[in-house]
């Protein structure tokens, strides 16, 4: 009986299980990101799948047609099997980026490497549930109380230089009126010298 022995899984190259790699990245220098880790399961999953799915169970399934169609049956198996391979993989691949997965898992690697080079010890709980609330709590309050101070400070400037500004405003405002009356009272002294200059002129010689 025929296998479909030409159906790849994944890039077709002979991947290495999670056990391999869990291996590799346990040996002195040797560092296994998560996103080759991951990729490498999925494979391995892929992998376990077609297996789990034989050439052998699918003609068990089908056996009249594949005693009447031995080569038809086998191009069916090949086809059905990279398509649900395809279909895994652009789920998987949405997921990731759905997910920012890739990202996040670079991440935490960066996070694992930048850690190996500090001395002090990691964080650990207490035991205490109030001091560890406190611990986490109180730095986050505080940097809010900071940021809190800064706009309130930020907004109290501001508001100094609007009322400065209201106040130039009402200075302006108030030397228009006091020149608006100088040139009133002037203009109102001409007018009276003008009737005086009038009438003397009309009184009969």
């Amino acid at each position: 009986m025929a296998e479909a022995s030409g159906v790849n899984v994944g890039s077709g190259c002979e991947e290495k299980g999670p056990e391999e790699l869990s291996q590799e990245s346990a040996r002195p220098g040797t560092t296994i990101s998560r996103v080759k880790l991951f990729d490498t399961m999925v494979d391995t999953f892929l992998q376990k799948l077609v297996a789990a799915g034989s050439y052998q169970r699918f003609t068990d399934c089908y056996k009249c047609f594949y005693q009447l169609q031995p080569e038809m049956t086998q191009r069916i198996y090949g086809k059905f099997v990279t398509q649900l391979q395809t279909s895994i993989q652009e789920e998987i691949s949405e997921i990731k980026a759905e997910g920012n997965l890739e990202a996040v898992l670079n991440a935490l690697d960066a996070i694992v490497e930048e850690s190996k080079d500090c001395k002090e010890p990691a964080w650990r709980p207490s035991g205490i549930p109030e001091k560890d609330l406190r611990s986490a709590v109180v730095p986050y309050f505080l940097q809010q109380r900071d940021a809190l101070q800064r706009r309130v400070q930020k907004q109290e400037a501001e508001n100094r230089q609007l009322a400065d500004a209201v106040l130039a405003g009402r200075r302006q405002v108030e030397e228009l009126q006091l020149q608006g009356q100088a040139r009133q009272q002037a203009w109102q002294a001409l007018h009276r010298e003008q009737k005086e200059l009038v009438a003397v002129l009309r009184e009969p010689e």
